[in-house]
């Protein structure tokens, strides 16, 4: 018996090695369930799979996966699927309850009968960039109801979220993201958002970037309050989420991550109940608007700060000093006022600081903390003045520099941050000579120095020190001398995308082009640079795989006109001494929309297909040799704005296809030999604002007639030096809606097709001379039928036009009266009505005009006196001239009846007014002599109080009569 509980303890140790190494074999070599396994299988099989390929070959997940993973090449027959990449099993039951595909590089159909969704145990479920297109998250996903963690985020799903996706209750995140663009992305419909809300209430991740959201009432955001106890991150940006947005987001007691970014939502920031736990706050480009509240600084873990692009004003609180954990602020874009806080160069944290922009005036701090984190630095676009502080110099971490377009003033300074990569000092007021240490920086990417007033002699060949230069701009420097060495070869920039030398005093092509393989945009226009263009520039364009911008205007170039390459956008050629023909090998470049060949000696006929370049949206050919016709096959749904054409040699008819450009703004034919009639047809254009077809050989009336409402955004017609006749076009003329009537936003400086590579322009004869406009407001009106044949009367309504600046009838048969009408053309600058059949006398009320500078009525029949005052009093001779019965101070010719009919006022006027000539001369002998009895009687008595009370009572009901007239006159006037 002693022996056994000897015994006994030995076999307890040996009978529990032997359970646990039972256990322990079990688990270490049993296969995971049958089920499950062959479900995965058949997953892997519906996809393809390329091995070979990186994420830098496929753009849509460059820099989001550093690698693929190609997980499923693991998973075989016969082999236990726990011990797959990418597969969690439970240790329990064998299940599969996790999938991690993320990155894998799939591609294929995600079909609605996919055996993924008969993995009934799983519970974390990422498939995240992969490529799905074109599939939708289907309905099978609310059958996995244990998932607590699901991610299909950037995996070119598309259509409806299913409702079934609020079965999945037990959800913690839900990361459903996307860089597709929303309208061909996910769309989340309100009825499924109320569900998930209401049933997943353990949610503390909700990420739905680029889902479309726009059916989201702001109602509805309110449910969000349902998940106060569990949302930590919420990040809805660039979901069309529209409406006012109830502060009460931010004050969910445990939220640290905050993205609204991008979105149509209007609100202001709370002046209190913050969320405190807030770390990550984002409202930038949404409507929020007001002050950033002081209290402000009651996020004390808030590390970033992104209120960029939204309606901001007042000062930057000086309470965000206290916001010790900041990292990266943004307030770039907004309306803010005042100076920038010294305090935020005393954030140990803060890495990057946005600030462009605003309205901030003032000096940059002078001062920054010793080991200052700082990396970014962007002050662009203020009102900033002072110097550069010394520490935007040397300080050691600072990457970026932006200070361009403020009032900096004094000279650059020598670098000696080796680490910084962005420069930007463009358009202040610095000058001295030009900062060479910066050779010295191997890291610099983007040197932004255009417009600084440096000075000093450049050798070109050094910038290909920069091994990683991608933007250089040294553009309007007139003091800088830029030494290009056209023997240098060797020079190389492979990463140089972008160069600017535009008004940079240079004479000859740089060689440096000729090795850079990833050139897009080159500007080396307004300089001196004359010849051929080199045969390696040739060789460039043609091999060129992404430049989609050069212009070469005003220089001296000459020979024959280089093609663009394929894949070019803006090719800017004006301006220079190019001869021969427009190569119909311009038809190849596809991508091409923006052609400006004007002012050149080019010859030939304008290649046909032009006309059918799918983007082309400007095609300036002004003031060169063509001839023959213009294209006649303009294409529908394309996309000309601007077509100019005039100052060649075109000829023959109009053709009817310019109908098809629906977004034609600009159309200049003028000074060509066209022969054909008015081609009403273009009232139909819906955005034609310009139309000159002046000075060719045009013939017939002008009618308007036979379409609804033509020409109804017009705003300069000239037609001027054809051959029309008839009747002034009545029909056309009282459509010109674009002439009576301004919107308020068009007033200021607003132009027609303007953008930062091209200007439209048009000559017009205004006040007398012939002037290009450079720059078309959309407020310039003017209507130009001079030197034509038209016939019979000036039409009244013409006066309807109010917001017309100049017109010109001159030199037609018109007969009749001036209309009184034209005094209701308040606008009016200039006017010329000359050699005409007119007769009359000239309107008194046209002395209305009062901003009329230019005045012509010469060689008519006009009779009477010349009105007088206002603007008419600074007309001389030239404008009345060849008028024989006309009279008046300006032709120095009096009129008979001068006493009878003065400027301002009639005899009529003051029997009405109780004050003629007779009634004057009395009062005035009267109060003479009652003025010396009364001077008599205040000199030796002083005043008397009750004469001072007599004239003080007649001299208020004086003014009381006086102001009753005024307003009567006016209301007359009216």
């Amino acid at each position: 018996m002693a022996s056994f509980f000897i015994l006994l303890p030995s076999f307890t140790i040996h009978f529990f090695s032997l359970l646990l190494l039972t256990n322990f074999t079990s688990y270490t070599f049993s296969l995971c369930n049958h089920h499950d396994s062959s479900a995965l299988l058949q997953f892997k099989n519906s996809f393809f799979v390329n091995t070979s390929s990186t994420p830098s070959d496929t753009f849509w997940f460059y820099n989001k996966c550093s690698s693929f993973s190609f997980k499923t090449e693991t998973w075989k027959n016969n082999t236990d699927c726990c011990e797959w990449d990418g597969v969690t099993c439970d240790t329990v039951s064998d299940y599969v309850i996790g999938l991690d595909l993320s990155c894998n590089n799939l591609n294929g159909e995600l079909h609605p009968n996919s055996t993924i969704f008969q993995l009934k145990h799983l519970q974390q479920l990422n498939l995240a960039f992969n490529d799905f297109f074109p599939s939708s998250l289907h309905v099978g996903i609310g059958d996995l109801v244990n998932l607590t963690h699901l991610n299909v985020s950037n995996s070119y799903l598309s259509g409806n979220i299913p409702s079934t996706i609020s079965h999945l209750s037990k959800l913690i995140s839900l990361d459903l993201r996307s860089d597709m663009e929303y309208r061909r992305g996910l769309k989340l419909n309100p009825l499924t958002w109320k569900k998930l809300i209401h049933n997943a209430t353990n949610l503390r991740e909700l990420y739905l970037d680029t889902v479309n959201m726009s059916s989201i009432k702001e109602s509805s955001l309110s449910m969000l309050k349902n998940l106060s106890s569990s949302l930590v991150s919420l990040s809805l940006g660039s979901t069309e989420l529209q409406g006012n947005l109830s502060s009460d987001v931010l004050s969910l007691p445990n939220l640290q991550k905050l993205d609204l970014s991008d979105n149509h939502l209007i609100g202001q920031l709370p002046k209190s109940n913050w969320s405190m736990p807030l770390r990550y706050l984002d409202l930038s480009s949404t409507s929020f608007s007001g002050e950033i509240p002081y209290s402000i600084d009651q996020l004390k873990s808030l590390t970033h700060l992104v209120l960029s692009w939204c309606n901001l004003d007042g000062t930057i609180p000086l309470s965000l000093w206290n916001l010790t954990q900041l990292t990266y602020l943004d307030l770039s874009s907004n309306n803010l006022t005042g100076e920038v806080p010294s305090s935020f160069f005393h954030l140990s944290q803060l890495s990057h600081l946005g600030l462009s922009f605003n309205k901030l005036v003032g000096p940059i701090p002078n001062e920054i903390i010793k080991h200052s984190k700082l990396s970014f630095l962007d002050l662009g676009y203020n009102m900033l003045s002072g110097t550069i502080p010394h520490w935007c110099y040397n300080l050691p971490s600072l990457l970026v520099l932006r200070l361009s377009n403020n009032h900096l003033i004094d000279f650059i300074g020598e670098f000696t941050t080796y680490s910084l990569q962005y420069l930007g000092l463009s358009n202040n007021n610095l000058h001295g000579h030009f900062p060479n240490s910066i050779f010295e920086f191997q890291n610099l990417t983007d040197i932004e120095l255009s417009s600084t007033n440096v000075s000093g002699v450049v050798d070109f060949h050094q910038f290909s020190k920069f091994k990683k230069l991608n933007f250089l701009n040294l553009s309007h420097n007139s003091l800088l001398s830029i030494n290009i060495d056209s023997k240098v070869e060797s020079i190389s920039s492979p990463y140089l995308e972008q160069l600017d030398l535009s008004f940079s005093n240079i004479n000859s092509f740089p060689k440096l082009l000729a090795r850079l393989p990833n050139l897009q945009s080159l500007d080396l226009s307004n300089n001196n640079i004359h010849g051929k263009i080199p045969k390696w520039f040739h060789k460039l364009l043609n091999s060129s795989e992404y430049i989609d911008y050069i212009d070469l205007s005003f220089n001296k170039l000459q020979g024959d006109l280089p093609v663009p390459p394929y894949c070019i956008y803006y090719f800017l050629l004006s301006n220079n001494n190019f001869t021969g023909d427009i190569s119909s090998s311009f038809c190849n470049a596809s991508s091409l929309g923006v052609l400006n060949l004007a002012h050149n000696k080019l010859t030939g006929m304008i290649p046909k297909c032009l006309g059918t370049l799918p983007s082309l949206s400007v095609l300036d050919l002004q003031m060169n040799n063509l001839y023959g016709s213009i294209p006649t096959n303009f294409s529908k749904q394309n996309r000309f704005e601007t077509i100019k054409l005039n100052g060649n040699q075109l000829e023959g008819p109009l053709p009817h296809s310019l109908a098809h450009c629906k977004k034609l703004e600009v159309l200049d034919l003028g000074d060509n030999m066209i022969e054909d009639v008015f081609p009403k047809w273009l009232g139909t254009l819906p955005e034609l604002q310009v139309l000159s077809l002046r000075s060719n050989k045009l013939y017939g009336t002008i009618t308007c007639y036979s379409t609804k409402h033509p020409f109804a955004k017009l705003r300069i017609f000239d037609v001027s030096n054809n051959n029309f006749s008839g009747l002034l076009p009545t029909s056309c003329i009282k459509n010109f809606k674009g002439m009576m009537n301004v919107n308020n936003s068009q007033i200021g400086s607003q132009y027609i097709h303007t953008s930062y590579y091209y200007e439209d322009s048009v000559v017009v004869i205004m006040k007398g001379f012939y002037m290009e406009l450079t720059k078309i407001l959309n407020i310039f009106t003017t209507i130009d039928l001079s030197n034509n044949m038209f016939e019979g009367e000036v039409p009244q309504l013409i006066g309807d036009l109010k917001f017309l600046i100049g017109l010109n009838l001159s030199n037609n048969g018109i007969t009749g009266t001036i209309p009184q009408s034209l005094s209701y053309l308040r606008n009016l600058e200039w006017l010329d009505l000359s050699r005409n059949r007119l007769k009359g006398e000239i309107p008194m009320a046209l002395t209305k005009l009062n901003f009329l500078s230019f005045l012509n009525l010469s060689q008519n029949h006009l009779e009477g006196m010349i009105p007088k005052g206002q603007q008419f009093d600074t007309f001389g001779n030239d404008s009345f001239e060849g008028n024989t019965m006309l009279c008046g101070f300006q032709v120095s010719k009096s009129c008979k009846k001068d006493e009878d009919r003065p400027s301002h006022s009639t005899s009529e006027d003051e029997e009405e007014s109780g004050f003629g000539w007779k009634a004057v001369a009395i009062g005035y002998a009267c109060g003479a002599i009652s003025g010396l009895l009364l001077g008599r009687n205040v000199f030796f008595f002083g005043k008397p109080e009750w004469l001072a009370r007599l004239v003080e009572h007649m001299f208020n009901m004086r003014l009381k009569r006086r102001n009753n007239r005024s307003s009567a006159n006016s209301r007359r006037m009216y």
